[in-house]
């Protein structure tokens, strides 16, 4: 009998547009499954935006049936109006792994930057060369949500956090 693999769901938090990434662990190695952005029209009235992200995170959970969801702290934005706006679609992404009873894990870019390149202060380019390497990719996605998304994801398979 094959062993279960790990699920995880990586997701950069962002009112506009929300990137995620899917991967798996199986023995050990980290494996890719899906990447892309959750997007939102800014003509949609503010509560609409949230409600199609958390159908839209619904959609993934029940898809790939995640172990964990890891999602990234809120650092601070320049602008206030942004830095709630992402601070709401956090608490979206927080319910809807609530609501689907899978662990939520949380990192700060940070973190995440050192888990995956050893150094605090990697540029998004270093960030990205390592997902290409870690996750055996041809390219690095096109989008940096997408791409930080991975990240975060990896990071969370790479750290000892509960599954």
């Amino acid at each position: 009998m094959q062993p279960k693999p790990r699920v995880i769901l990586g997701i950069d938090p962002g009112f506009g547009r929300m990137g995620y990434g899917v991967i798996e662990i199986l023995q050990g190695t980290v494996h890719y499954r899906i990447a892309d952005c959750v997007e939102t029209i800014s003509t949609m009235p503010h509560a609409e935006r949230l409600q199609y992200m958390w159908r839209e995170l619904n959609a993934l959970i029940e898809k790939h049936q995640p172990n964990m969801v890891a999602v990234e702290k809120l650092f601070f934005s320049k602008n206030e109006k942004t830095a709630l706006a992402v601070a709401e679609t956090r608490g979206v992404i927080l319910l809807a792994a609530q609501e689907h009873k899978i662990p939520i894990v949380e990192f700060t870019p940070l973190q995440v930057k050192v888990a995956l390149s050893g150094y605090g202060k990697a540029d998004k380019k270093q960030v990205a060369y390592m997902v290409v390497r870690i996750l055996g990719l041809t390219a690095t996605p096109l989008l940096d949500d997408t791409t930080d998304a991975l990240a975060i994801a990896i990071c969370a398979a790479h750290t000892n956090t509960p599954a």
